[in-house]
């Protein structure tokens, strides 16, 4: 349901659920909970102690930190400050930090303690300094953010609001070498509720719990909370990606709905504790991310059983752009399980032939998607910003095709595809041929110059543990599966992939490696 008439913000979330469900658990965190009556008055009093501090209307307010209670406190008395949420990467080095806080200038950051030395290193670098509060959010429901704010009133400021203003600032993952500030709008992520709500398989229930697992600096772990939120279900929070605990997590709070990336799908199943877990609770497990090999899926659908939902979206986008349904999960069409679906209601998706024109049905081109729920821009990057949004499309700078039942099928993204020979190899397909070896853990594949080729493929792979392969073998393994032209002429192997906290391989450290 689009709850447009009573939420128009962010903040207008907990509004509306403290006046119409002021006792139901909005939020747990171990043993504490929090009700949305609860979470309505902390934001409050926060709304009202950081516009005492210079932060209010305008300002950007940084957190960086593990998913807490505090960061939804956070988000929405920000918000009801009239202010801009910046989730901090706590993962992040003081080098990578400094560009992206000179780029936002935050008038105040909350530091868990656990990082303050970061924090306190990338205040010695930046341009401009800002203030700190260090919160502690070790000790479940006395994180110290209820005493910082003590004594300001539990008052909604109550201010006008501009649905164009920036509810929500997150920066890319840096895949290309630069973080872009993507700007999130108000009436952006209303849109997007709105295109979720016409879709019939979004569908939450009054006693749904979402365990939120991702972690907050990305749009996968910050976004489907705040979906859950908005239909007034329960958001159950892991501090840190740890498969052991999410599944303690899962025999605990029992929750209904599970928002993971494919790689810790993978995890999960591979932790010995996954085979005396009961996953009865779970009816619904979104997978979204990165994309995921069908042998992972097919497992996931037997071991985990439930339904599971393929999402395919983009910070840019606010959230999904196609999903795979359901009942499209049909394990006696393995080769439908490769796709990302179709769009949702109200957004379009094109298959660009690079200028302008759509491809047919069949013929491999970029993404491009025109939505009413779309970032604003990058900050402080017009010319990153007219790049990609061009005539209201947006270009997701994604690979693909559709089939003739109109699924779409994502095989790269477009500067990751390799040109050989004066052949297009998609690195996609080459890694789905070398994970149907069963020795095979993990592959990425790359190009890398060559004089003769131009590029020439090259696939780094992960062993599973206790299995052994040579690259003659991985090679007419594949042989055997792709064309002589995509098997990789080169093959190098190594103890682990650099991988982004959200699941992504990084193939640039791989690239700079080469």
């Amino acid at each position: 349901m689009w709850l447009h008439a009573d939420i128009t913000s962010l903040p207008d979330i907990v509004r509306h659920h403290a006046r119409t469900t002021p006792d139901k658990t909005a939020l747990i965190e171990g043993g504490h909970r929090m009700t949305f009556r609860e979470l309505d008055q902390s934001s409050n009093r926060l709304a009202q102690a950081v516009t005492r501090l210079g932060a209010g209307p305008d300002s950007v307010v940084a957190f960086i930190g593990k998913n807490s209670i505090p960061f939804f406190e956070i988000l929405f008395g920000v918000n009801k400050a009239g202010g801009t949420m910046l989730p901090l990467n706590w993962r992040l080095v003081p080098a990578e930090l400094i560009p992206i806080v000179d780029d936002a200038q935050p008038a105040l950051v909350f530091v868990d303690k656990e990082f303050m030395p970061l924090m306190e290193a990338v205040l010695k670098g930046v341009a401009k300094p800002f203030k700190v509060v260090a919160l502690d959010s070790t000790a479940v429901g006395d994180s110290g953010l209820a005493a910082w704010c003590s004594d300001a009133p539990n008052v909604d400021p109550g201010l006008p609001e501009d649905p164009r203003s920036i509810a929500l600032l997150m920066y890319t993952s840096g895949t290309t070498g630069k973080a872009k500030g993507v700007e999130m709008s108000h009436q952006g992520i209303s849109y997007m509720r709105l295109c979720e709500s016409l879709e019939p398989v979004y569908q939450w229930h009054d006693d749904d719990v979402l365990l939120m697992v991702m972690p907050n600096f990305h749009l996968l772990g910050a976004s489907l909370p705040v979906q859950s939120l908005y239909h007034g279900s329960t958001v159950s929070i892991l501090h840190t990606l740890e498969p052991g605990k999410l599944l303690s997590a899962i025999a605990h709070d029992r929750p209904s709905i599970l928002v993971l990336a494919p790689t810790v799908i993978q995890m999960v199943l591979d932790h010995p504790a996954a085979k005396s877990t009961d996953f009865s609770s779970v009816r619904l497990t979104m997978y979204a991310g990165s994309p995921i090999n069908a042998q992972l899926l097919k497992r996931a659908m037997i071991e985990m059983k439930g339904k599971f939902m393929q999402f395919y979206g983009a910070t840019e986008s606010l959230g999904a752009i196609t999903i795979l349904r359901p009942d499209q999960h049909d394990l006696n069409h393995e080769e439908k399980l490769k796709s990302c679906g179709t769009p949702l209601p109200l957004i379009e998706l094109r298959i660009d032939d690079g200028t302008g024109h759509a491809l047919p049905d069949g013929e491999i081109g970029e993404f491009v998607i025109r939505s009413p729920a779309m970032f604003t821009s990058y900050r402080n990057q017009p010319e990153a910003t007219a790049a990609v949004l061009q005539r209201g499309w947006y270009r997701t700078g994604d690979a693909g095709f559709r089939d003739k039942d109109g699924l779409l099928y994502i095989v790269d993204r477009v500067k990751d595809m390799i040109v050989s020979g004066g052949e297009n190899v998609y690195s996609a397909e080459v890694e789905q041929a070398i994970q149907k070896h069963p020795a095979v853990a993990m592959s990425a594949v790359i190009g890398a110059p060559d004089q003769r080729w131009g590029e020439k493929v090259v696939a780094v792979i992960v062993l599973k543990t206790g299995c052994t392969a040579t690259a003659e073998e991985i090679s007419q393994h594949c042989r055997g599966l792709i064309a002589g032209y995509k098997v990789p002429k080169e093959i190098r192997f190594a103890d682990s992939l650099p991988i982004s906290p959200t699941g992504k391989i990084l193939k640039r450290l791989l690239r700079q490696a080469s």
